[in-house]
């Protein structure tokens, strides 16, 4: 069984819509795809848009009307569905939806980002402690996992441009690189430079500058995966064609 799976921080899915959203998933069709950033309550997202597409959706939105929020529309059906991981400080906020499924569990993730000051840094460190906690937890009992989203971190200076430029920028601090890489040597791989090993490919791109059409971007979007779904790899890619957001989907392909 072949099974594709989607990233992607929509930021704002009613305004992905307007965007077209719903045609590229009609046309993509992946069997899963996780949203971020959703910005949305459960009765604001239009059900039948993905319902009619022969999806299931799970949502958990931010208690904050019009902030954060994850969610998870599949084709295959889910064992168990977790929102949050258990810190009302973070769940408040909607950043973590945990799917069960036959031959692996997803985890989707939008990490807070720092880049509004040192309250919010710190807040993104707190949540990057609780986040590996919960995850090692998770270990305990399964060991096919998938952990997809926007982690808001480019773990290394290939994944960012301008390196140089941004060493005292959040997404980029040495904290954030050293927290990815306790993440990988905890047995999880980068399924995208599994099969790409170019630099100069991203996920997100500032709205300032032109900096899309510039390419100054950052790989902050990403399917990790734990060694033990290493040999169901099939493909992992970066959809960077498709615009409905500052981001664009990041996927990867699996056989089971």
């Amino acid at each position: 069984m072949r099974v594709s799976i989607i990233s992607y921080n929509v930021n704002g899915i009613r305004a992905a819509l307007n965007k077209g959203l719903a045609e590229w998933i009609a046309e993509e069709n992946p069997d899963i795809l996780c949203f971020q950033e959703i910005k949305a309550e459960e009765n604001q997202i239009e059900q039948s848009v993905y319902s009619n597409l022969g999806y299931q959706g799970f949502w958990f939105p931010a208690e904050k009307k019009g902030y954060s929020g994850v969610g998870i529309i599949t084709k295959l059906n889910p064992l168990e569905i977790v929102k949050g991981i258990n810190d009302v400080k973070f769940d408040s906020e909607g950043r973590t939806i945990t799917l069960d499924f036959e031959n692996f569990i997803l985890v989707n993730s939008y990490f807070p980002s720092g880049t509004t000051g040192d309250t919010r840094q710190n807040f993104k460190m707190e949540y990057l402690y609780d986040f590996y906690l919960y995850i090692e937890n998770l270990k305990k009992s399964r060991k096919g996992i998938i952990v997809s989203g926007d982690f808001n971190i480019c773990h290394k200076p290939i994944d960012i441009n301008h390196p140089e430029r941004h060493l005292k920028s959040s997404g980029f601090l040495p904290e954030e690189r050293e927290w990815m890489d306790k993440f990988v040597h905890a047995g999880f791989l980068d399924s995208f430079r599994e099969f790409n090993h170019d630099p100069h490919q991203y996920s997100w791109w500032s709205y300032r500058a032109n900096s899309r059409a510039k390419n100054l971007g950052w790989r902050i979007d990403y399917h990790m995966v734990t060694h033990s779904l290493q040999k169901n790899l099939k493909s992992a890619s970066i959809l960077k064609e498709v615009y409905h957001s500052d981001h664009c989907p990041v996927k990867v392909e699996m056989e089971f």
